[in-house]
Parts: C-alpha cells; structure tokens; sequence
C-alpha cells in the first residue's frame, strides 16, 4: 500500500490517498494514541469512491473513532470498465427508456461486478489492518450485494449495515443465509428502483441471530442523516 496524498481536515481527521497495486482507495483516520477499529465503506454499483454521499457518511464514522477506507473496486469510478460491462450499461439503458424488463441485465452486470471486487477489498483489508494505527474489530457499510459476499467469506467482518438501495444478483440472495453477523438493513420504503416486497424477503433470508430493519418513507437517495447517527451507535456495540 503506497499513500499518494495526505490532509488533515477541520475535525482532526486524517485523510489519505492510497494505491494498493492498480486499485485506488481513500483511508479517514481519527487523532488516536491507540490502533482503532476499521468499517469498510462501499458504495452501490459502481459509483466513485469520491461520491459526496459516501465522503459524508466517512468521515462522519472517522471523527466517531474509526478507520475507515473506501476503494475504487474494479469496473468502479474511474477504473476501466470491460467491454462487457459497457455492453451491459448500454442494454440497461435502453431497456429502461423503453419500460422492458431489467433484471437480467442487472444480473449480469452486478454479479460480475461482485466476482471482482470482493478480492480487491479482501487484499485492501489485508493491507489496512497491518498499519499500525489499525487494530479492528471490522466493520462494513454500504453496497449490499458485494457486503453479503464480503461477509460470508470473511471471517475478519465482524458486523454490517447494508443499504437496500442496490440490486442483489440471485448468487447473493443465496448467500445471505451464510451471514451471521449483527446486521443493520437500511430500506427506503418508495425507492423505486428497488422493490420494498424483494428487500423484506432478503432481511429474512439473513442468518443473522441480530438483525435489524430500519425503514424510511422516500425515495432512493432520500434516506435521512439520523440513520447514519444510528449506524455509529450500530457499531460502537459491536465494534468497540
């Protein structure tokens, strides 16, 4: 992991730009005299790691008392995106101006999405947890389809909150039922992109013993600042 940039912002949060061989992150860290815990942040399908969003929501975990890192996973922000991927954004594009069907274009185009981006964050938490200023527990917030596979080959995650903002290839579905870790769902009940009936059946796929669903009257950018409050307090139980 080499860090290309580095500023120390209004709230005493260190924030750095890293590079772990051809993929791109951003670590916030607190003013701590001991290693702190980490919560991975990712954001749905694709998006930059920069997002104003996600940026928000990191550094307002990061003055809370945790590291916390984001990446530019493959085919994610301004990483180069295959000719299969553009081929998928092109179909769902047209499909959507013309009101047909999505979900298989969807599938496609996520679940490679998440083959490839859980390796990266798994080597990115490999790098993050041997700086000393990181001690763990781990936690991770954010995109739910690469959450659920994160979670359920990871032993190192510790908790999780997922936004049921993003689509979740079928593969992932499955997969929820290997998630044990306290979870926190997030659904913005009018999000129309994502249909509540789909995200009520996958928070009872989960097999998480703890298991919490926060839902928001809203639409799909339109979840309120409180619950990234509630999400701090989410992990301070499980991660401090």
């Amino acid at each position: 992991m080499e860090f290309t940039s580095a500023q120390r912002l209004d709230d005493g949060v260190l924030e750095r730009e890293f590079t772990l061989g051809e993929i791109p992150g951003t670590l916030w860290t607190p003013e701590s005299a001991v290693p702190v815990p980490l919560i991975l942040m990712a954001h749905n399908n694709g998006l930059p790691r920069n997002q104003s969003r996600l940026v928000a929501r990191a550094r307002h975990s990061a003055a809370s008392g945790y590291a916390v890192a984001t990446i530019d996973a493959a085919g994610c922000g301004d990483r180069p995106r295959s000719a299969t991927d553009e081929q998928a954004r092109g179909e769902l594009r047209r499909a959507m101006q013309a009101g047909e069907p999505v979900d298989e274009i969807f599938e496609s185009l996520v679940g490679s999405l998440v083959e490839r981006a859980v390796p990266e964050w798994r080597a990115t938490l490999d790098a993050l947890l041997a700086l000393p200023e990181i001690g763990g527990p781990v936690g991770y917030s954010g995109w739910m389809a690469v959450g659920i596979r994160l979670a359920a080959v990871e032993p190192r995650i510790a908790a999780a909150g997922f936004f049921a903002g993003g689509f979740v290839p079928r593969a992932q579905r499955e997969e929820a039922r290997q998630v044990t870790v306290p979870l926190l769902l997030l659904l913005q009940w009018d999000d129309e992109g994502n249909p509540r009936q789909r995200a009520l059946d996958l928070f009872d796929t989960f097999g998480s013993k703890e298991k919490t669903l926060h839902a928001n009257p809203g639409g799909h950018t339109g979840t309120p600042w409180f619950e990234v409050e509630d999400g701090s307090r989410f992990f301070d139980r499980h991660l401090k």
